[in-house]
């Protein structure tokens, strides 16, 4: 070195409890002062140092970057300090470790494949369902990811937002209100990734309903699956469709018959918007308990089969909406069960963990809770069972 560089550490007075301030007067005099290190480093590499009198206003280089919401749910964060660049620029930066990297690599390819076998002896191990669960990241949308302001008077859960890869997108009213463009939605995959399959979103709030029908008009969906009672515990759904007639922004909506069936009811829909046309079938599925699963699978396999017939008799239309109140819960096992029987025609055999985290990946917290995730599996156990029974017969 040329010429003699200092480094000046300011001290950093440490935050006690007020049992420990009481203590430290007694030990420290009150005139006494923060000093400050000065570090000398001459030509020959010898440091020497001297205490001076702090200087007025001096920063301190050690400076922490705020931590974000995520980064503090958990993570571990390593610091880097610059000595060279020490009194300079903020040398103490925060690097998050990569959490969000690893989820995502679960995500894309954890994978169980289960024969008709391997499914039956899965669900008699209740403990291991639990502990795979336990494993699937969730991958919830920090809020800061959607860049639309009062984006949240549109979620009924502040916590349960659309991945933004793959939100479902409305068409702009207005060209300077991006608000309007927003609805808690997301396209999900189906089988064997097939883009676009489904749709799952929250149940309508008193002021979404609009967004919601004008969502089913502009992707030209022919099914709606409603999976949640109005109310249970408290509100889960508005009331979002006409007893005969209604009117929800620029689309009419009409009642054309309702079918009543053992587990759900069945609604004949006609969108209208200006000169067109279109028909729609509303499921409104209502006998999954609240806060629970189901005690039997059936109810929700016939459901399946049915929206499976609406689709194929529409195969040129848009995707099936599913949703129940957050729209991610029962709405996952509806998906994922039709996403795992469908495996199962094809294959013979059914990856249950690969499907709910291709879910995940669409739309974060999809199938819930572990009894949820064991619900998926019996459901599938149940529908191998009927095809092995087909094939016999």
């Amino acid at each position: 070195k040329n010429k003699k560089q200092e480094i000046h550490l300011s001290s950093v007075p440490l935050q006690r409890t007020p049992s420990e301030y009481k203590t430290a007067n007694r030990m420290v005099q009150p005139e006494q002062t923060h000093k400050v290190l000065n570090v000398v480093v001459d030509p020959h590499g010898q440091c020497t140092t001297e205490i001076k009198p702090p200087l007025s206003a001096s920063p301190s280089p050690f400076k922490m970057k705020p931590v974000g919401l995520q980064e503090r749910r958990g993570s571990n964060v390593s610091l880097t300090l610059d000595m060279s660049s020490l009194g300079c620029v903020e040398p103490l930066i925060a690097v998050p470790t990569p959490r969000e990297k690893v989820a995502m690599e679960y995500l894309q390819s954890a994978s169980r494949m289960l024969t008709k076998e391997q499914l039956k002896d899965i669900v008699a191990s209740s403990h291991l369902l639990q502990t795979e669960f336990m494993e699937i990241p969730m991958n919830f949308v920090n809020p800061k990811e959607i860049d639309i302001p009062s984006h949240g008077t549109k979620n009924r859960y502040k916590t349960i937002l659309p991945n933004p890869v793959s939100r479902v997108y409305l068409k702009p009213r207005n060209p300077v209100d991006a608000l309007s463009t927003y609805i808690n939605a997301n396209y999900i995959r189906g089988y064997a990734g097939k883009e676009k399959a489904f749709i799952a979103t929250q149940g309508p709030m008193i002021n979404t309903v609009n967004d919601f029908w004008l969502m089913v008009w502009q992707e030209d969906s022919p099914v709606i699956v409603m999976i949640t009672k109005l109310k249970e515990k408290n509100e889960k759904c508005v009331l979002y469709w006409p007893e005969k007639r209604g009117i929800y922004g620029k689309v009419e909506v009409l009642v054309d018959n309702v079918q009543e069936c053992e587990n759900y009811t069945i609604r004949n829909l006609t969108l209208k918007q200006g000169n067109l046309s279109r028909n729609v079938k509303h499921y409104w599925y209502t006998s999954w308990p609240d806060h629970k699963t189901p005690v039997s699978a059936q109810p929700l396999l016939q459901l399946m089969l049915d929206v499976e017939e609406d689709k194929k008799a529409s195969t040129d239309r848009g995707p099936i909406i599913v949703h129940c109140s957050a729209g991610i819960g029962r709405t996952g096992c509806f998906i994922a069960t039709a996403i795992g029987c469908h495996q199962l025609r094809e294959e013979g055999a059914v990856d249950a963990l690969s499907i709910v985290c291709q879910l995940r990946l669409d739309r974060g917290g999809m199938v819930q809770t572990s009894e949820q995730y064991e619900f998926v599996h019996h459901a599938l156990n149940l529908y191998e069972s009927r095809l092995s029974t087909e094939a016999v017969q």
